[in-house]
């Protein structure tokens, strides 16, 4: 069976380093290097009958979404911070600590082919920051980027079934 219905020449999978992420009907977020893995875990339930002592039987239970981690080099863009700030701004006053209103946004990470058209997207629901880092560890001595961190929790994650497999160009050399 081929791994790839419109491309049946395809062999090769798609590469992870074609991506980007967005807020559902926003923007792009500038600058991300890094997504961490999504991943899911569905707890095990195991039981057995009465009348049935020699095994165990199991049964799916609670479904967790672990938290998706960005990464980014640091500008002076403070969509990260300003995101942090809305589910706790220290300092802002009694009450207004939390922005309850809009401190969960809903994510689209896009995976890209490698002529740079949409092949796979995910929707990721009611996303909140648990952990930012605005600075890496400084050090006179390394030649590397600072990189700000951004950890949200979420609620679930689903394939997007709007973004189907893209017919791949092929390119023809001239006779």
């Amino acid at each position: 069976m081929a791994r790839f219905t419109v491309n049946a020449q395809r062999f090769d999978p798609y590469k992870s380093f074609k991506f980007r992420v967005r807020e559902v009907g926003g923007d792009y977020v500038a600058g991300i290097s890094k997504v961490s893995a999504l991943k899911r875990t569905t707890e095990v339930v195991e039981h057995r009958e009465g009348g049935d002592p020699s095994s165990v039987r199991r049964s799916p239970g609670q479904t967790k979404y672990e938290a998706v981690t960005l990464e980014r080099g640091v500008t002076h863009d403070k969509h990260f911070e300003q995101w942090a700030n809305k589910v706790w701004n220290f300092g802002s006053g009694l009450g207004a600590e939390v922005s309850l209103k809009d401190f969960r946004k809903d994510l689209i990470i896009e995976v890209y082919n490698e002529a740079g058209q949409l092949a796979i997207a995910y929707k990721l629901f009611r996303c909140w920051v648990s952990e930012f880092q605005s600075l890496p560890d400084l050090d006179a001595s390394a030649s590397a980027i600072a990189i700000q961190t951004l950890k949200l929790e979420n609620e679930g994650w689903e394939r997007d079934p709007e973004v189907t497999e893209p017919s791949e160009p092929s390119f023809t050399e001239p006779l």
